[in-house]
C-alpha cells in the first residue's frame, strides 16, 4: 500500500511534467524524495511537518554532508515548486517556501573558445568531411556547425526534425525548455553544412529515423544527446589551444562572441532562450580590448 509520502511525491512529480525538462523532473522528484525522508528520519509526520523551518534543518543537513552549493540551490529550487505546488492545489493553506532564501552561488566562467578557434574548428570539421566523404562526417560536421551557429543546448539538437529550418526565415524552429518554441537566426555555413547532411542521409536512414534531422549511424534512429558530447570532445582535440568542452561550451561560446561582435544583452537572451535575463548575463564577459574600445568611443574623458 502506497504511504502518504510516496503518494504526495507520485502527484508532485505528476505536476511537473509538461512544466519542465524530463531531467529537472527527475532532479526536483529525487530532492523531494530525500526531503520527505529526511523528515521521515525525524519523526515527522508529513501531513503536518511540511513547513520552512522542517525545510531548512533539512537543507542544513544537506550542507553538514559538504554538498556543493549548486547541489544545496537546486534542492532549494526543487522546495519551491513543492511549496508553490502544495498551495495551488490546496493541500497546505500556505505556501511554506516563500521566505526560503537561495544560496549564494560562486558561479566560475565557463571554458570557451576564441572567435579564431571557433572559426578553425568548423573549417577543420569541413576539411575531413571533405577528405573522409562519409554520411557521419557530413553529418558531424553539420552538428558542430548548428550547436554553434544557433547556440543550441544538445537536448534542442537532438530534437530538431527536418522541419525545423526555416529557409525562407532563415531560421531553425526549437522546441526548448518548459515546451516552448523559438525561432533562432541560422547563417549561411550552417545551411550549407545542413544542406551537405541531408544529401547523405539517406545513407544511414532506417524507418526509426521518421522525422529526426540528425541520426545515428548504426540503427538510424534519432541521435543520442551522448553521442553528441562525444562529437564535441573528440572534435577539439582538433585544436591545440582549445579547452576540453562539451555542447554547452559551444553556446556559451556563440553567446560571447554575439556580445563581442556589439549584440546587446536581452537580444541574446531571446537566441539562447533563457526565461531571465539574469541567466544571460553570465555571458558578459566579453574581452578587455572590446570594453576598452567601447570606453573610448562612449566615455566623454576618456
Amino acid at each position: 500500500m502506497m504511504t502518504q509520502a510516496a503518494r504526495l511525491l507520485e502527484e508532485f512529480g505528476d505536476s511537473l511534467i509538461g512544466n519542465h525538462s524530463q531531467a529537472t523532473v527527475r532532479a526536483y522528484n529525487e530532492d523531494i524524495g530525500a526531503y520527505l525522508e529526511f523528515l521521515s528520519g525525524q519523526g515527522i509526520d508529513s501531513a503536518v511537518g511540511i513547513t520552512l523551518e522542517s525545510a531548512r534543518a533539512w537543507l542544513g543537513s544537506e550542507v553538514d554532508r559538504g554538498l556543493a552549493r549548486s547541489t544545496i540551490q537546486r534542492h532549494i529550487s526543487a522546495f519551491r515548486a513543492f511549496g508553490h505546488w502544495l498551495a495551488q492545489s490546496g493541500r497546505l493553506s500556505a505556501d511554506p517556501s516563500r521566505r526560503l532564501a537561495s544560496v549564494k552561488m560562486q558561479r566560475p566562467l565557463p571554458q570557451t573558445l576564441t572567435q579564431a578557434e571557433a572559426r578553425e574548428l568548423l573549417n577543420d570539421l569541413v576539411a575531413v568531411a571533405q577528405e573522409m566523404d562519409s554520411p557521419t562526417a557530413w553529418r558531424d560536421s553539420a552538428i558542430l556547425e548548428v550547436l554553434y551557429g544557433a547556440g543550441l543546448r544538445v537536448s534542442e539538437l537532438c530534437g530538431l526534425d527536418l522541419s525545423s529550418i526555416d529557409r525562407g526565415r532563415q531560421v531553425v524552429v526549437v522546441h526548448g525548455k518548459g515546451n516552448k518554441d523559438r525561432s533562432v537566426p541560422i547563417g549561411d555555413p550552417a545551411l550549407r553544412a545542413i544542406d551537405r547532411w541531408l544529401e547523405v542521409r539517406g545513407k544511414l536512414a532506417t524507418t526509426r529515423s521518421q522525422t529526426a534531422m540528425f541520426i545515428g549511424e548504426r540503427l538510424g534512429s534519432r541521435i543520442d544527446p551522448r553521442v553528441v558530447r562525444r562529437l564535441v570532445h573528440q572534435s577539439l582535440t582538433l585544436l591545440e589551444s582549445a579547452p576540453d568542452m562539451g555542447p554547452h561550451g559551444l553556446r556559451h561560446a556563440m553567446a560571447t562572441h554575439l556580445l563581442e561582435g556589439g549584440a546587446d544583452l536581452r537580444s541574446v537572451q531571446e537566441v539562447l532562450g533563457h526565461s531571465s535575463v539574469a541567466t544571460t548575463q553570465i555571458y558578459t564577459h566579453v574581452t578587455a580590448d572590446r570594453l576598452r574600445a567601447v570606453f573610448n568611443q562612449a566615455h566623454p574623458r576618456a
